[in-house]
């Protein structure tokens, strides 16, 4: 017999394609062989195409490219870079803004079906697949990956805002409708919608990982719909996206952290100006600590910051309920709740159809902002909660990442929101100037109004810092995996680079217009992977569907083989009983009626030889 390897056992240092496809990437390997070395050899048995430095070469490249450009732009040309973002961002909100609207909507609608019908039983891993971490740690890691700076930053400017100078087009002018429609617009941004995007994304990704053992990489979610065709150019295409969006998606969150950070400082009398050079030290100094946490790994770093902030995040929020106008928050939250629920599909299909162009800009300031903003960060949010999902089933994964973190809101915006609300109209006013709500000083206003107003601003400034650091941590970790082929423990020199870009993207972006340039961006890099996102949607109820209906024939075998053996079992033990007698007459009579012969030999009993 001939001892050569096979061409795929050449090329996998022994090991044949169809062990290294059959194994998770970085698990099983021959002795002495390392866990990065098994990953590579996985990698390019499942068609990665690996460079110089250990990443993929046709994602890495022009992904970095393509943000370096655009960085080097915006701060070389930040007033031009700044109306070229608001051109696009003006076109979009103008000619795609339904599509926005109605993919958000759809991703919730697909979210509740995958997750509270049969589909819902699926196991997202192997049998005997154990859960990685906690509910707590897990819950926490998601939910502050997912949108921790956000809240901090429209925890009490968003309601506020929509409550008093700028509600949304066609509010009733009075109090109540006001206050009301104003919570609700709130928790249709914060709710379920982004969870949802985030929620079908980490699904279809967690299913390619966990059940199918492909990379941790956004084209293989696609593999159901375009098969093998995901290996080439298509899905190289898919990742750059995904890099460039998550890239940008990062740089929104941060560049709204420091503002919030610096606006704080500015409150306690740490700085006397706020100003751009002081955001931008502040990004160099976080991005510096983000880059030490991102080495560490995601089973230290992002762990450890995810519990600490989740820990300071409730402690806050209790204050702020206890401290703050107690019945007022409880009145409000479920007043609230209700105008949602009940008003739930008009607002979320609105598209502002009839609406003047003052409407198209609140849109384009808000929901659409809001909607491009969690599509390009969907891509991070997603890798990320379906890397830590393994052992859970569709429905617990559902249940986790879009109806907690909806609870998690309403409690959130009522308390910070409804205790600015209730100043405003009932208490001393203040937080709204000249016209406008000053988002990232309104949170600090407001704190000052309660007991030791001072120790929670300066719990609000580390919160906020601490979500920064968790949020390029985990974004560049997955940025990495996605420009590395999905390795699990991508370079480390990457790593790095990819944290330094987010916060340069994020100096970019402030320096070319601030806080309008950060909802233009995210808008215009959510466009193109919004197609990405519906077919992603597709996939996934593709796949759960496929793994039902196989779980169902496997029943079904399964159910045959039992009956089988107790059928077996039960002539085994008790023939005699029920069958002996009936099959000794048939004997008998069938032996009768056979030939002379027959009965002869019957006649003179065995042969004697």
């Amino acid at each position: 017999m001939s001892s050569q390897f096979t061409e795929d056992e050449r090329m996998s240092g022994g090991a044949s394609r169809d062990d290294l496809l059959d194994q998770p990437i970085g698990e099983g390997g021959t002795p002495g062989q390392s866990e990065d070395e098994r990953a590579t050899e996985q990698l390019r048995a499942h068609g990665v195409r690996l460079g110089m430095g250990g990443v993929a070469t046709f994602v890495f490249w022009p992904a970095l490219a393509i943000v370096v450009t655009v960085t080097l732009l915006a701060m070389i040309f930040p007033s031009g870079t700044g109306d070229v973002l608001t051109g696009v961002q003006t076109f979009i909100v103008t000619h795609f803004s339904w599509l926005y609207i109605l993919l958000v909507g759809a991703f919730v609608i697909v979210a509740l079906i995958v997750g509270f019908s049969p589909l819902g039983r699926v196991f997202i891993g192997r049998p005997g697949d154990e859960a990685e971490f906690s509910l707590i740690s897990w819950f926490a890691m998601l939910f502050a990956a997912g949108m921790g700076i956000g809240l901090v930053f429209y925890g009490v400017a968003e309601p506020l805002t929509f409550a008093t100078v700028d509600p949304k087009p066609g509010t009733a002018s009075d109090e109540r409708s006001m206050i009301h429609t104003a919570m609700a617009q709130t928790f249709v941004h914060w709710g379920v919608h982004p969870w949802a995007i985030y929620a079908v994304i980490g699904l279809s990704l967690a299913l390619a990982i966990h059940r199918r053992n492909r990379p941790v990489s956004i084209r293989w979610a696609l593999e159901p719909l375009l098969g093998d065709r995901v290996k080439g150019v298509i899905g190289d295409a898919i990742d750059v996206l995904a890099v460039i969006g998550t890239v940008f998606g990062v740089a929104t969150s941060l560049g709204l952290g420091v503002e919030q950070i610096t606006s704080g400082l500015a409150y306690l009398g740490v700085v006397d100006d706020p100003g751009t050079p002081l955001m931008i030290g502040l990004i160099v100094v976080i991005t510096a600590l983000a880059t030490i946490s991102v080495v560490s790994g995601v089973g230290k770093g992002i762990k450890i910051l995810s519990d600490v902030n989740i820990g300071l995040a409730g402690f806050l929020l209790l204050c702020v309920i206890v401290f703050g106008p107690t019945l007022f928050i409880v009145r409000l939250a479920v007043e609230g709740l209700g105008v949602y629920l009940g008003n739930w599909f008009g607002l979320t299909f609105d598209t502002s159809m009839f609406a003047t162009g003052a409407a198209m800009e609140w849109q384009g300031s808000w929901s659409i902002f809001y909607w491009g903003w969690w599509m390009s960060w969907a891509p991070f949010v997603g890798v990320f909660i379906a890397r830590i999902s393994r052992g859970r089933t569709v429905r617990e994964f559902i249940i986790g990442s879009l109806l907690v973190p909806m609870a998690v809101a309403v409690v959130w915006f009522s308390a910070l929101g409804g205790t600015a609300i209730h100043r405003e109209f009932f208490g001393e006013k203040g937080l709204v100037s000249e016209g406008k709500v000053d988002a990232p000083a309104a949170l600090f206003e407001t704190l000052s109004e309660l007991p030791l107003g001072s120790l929670f601003a300066v719990i609000a400034i580390i919160l906020v810092a601490v979500f920064f650091i968790t949020s390029s941590d985990s974004g560049s970790l997955v940025v990495d995996m996605l420009a590395s082929g999905g390795h699990p423990n991508p370079p480390t020199w990457s790593r790095v680079l990819w944290a330094v870009m987010e916060g340069a993207v994020a100096i970019a972006l402030l320096l070319a217009g601030g806080l309008g340039a950060l909802q233009a961006g995210a808008i215009a890099t959510a466009l193109p992977f919004s197609l990405v996102l519906a077919a992603m949607a597709v996939a996934v109820i593709k796949v759960l569907r496929g793994i039902v209906q196989e779980n169902e024939r496997e029943a079904e075998r399964e159910r045959g083989r039992q009956v089988r053996e107790e059928v077996t079992e039960h002539l085994t033990e008790d023939f005699d009983d029920t069958l002996g007698p009936k099959v000794d007459d048939r004997i008998d009579y069938r032996l009768q009626r056979s030939d002379p012969t027959w009965r002869r030999r019957l006649q003179q009993g065995p042969r004697q030889d």
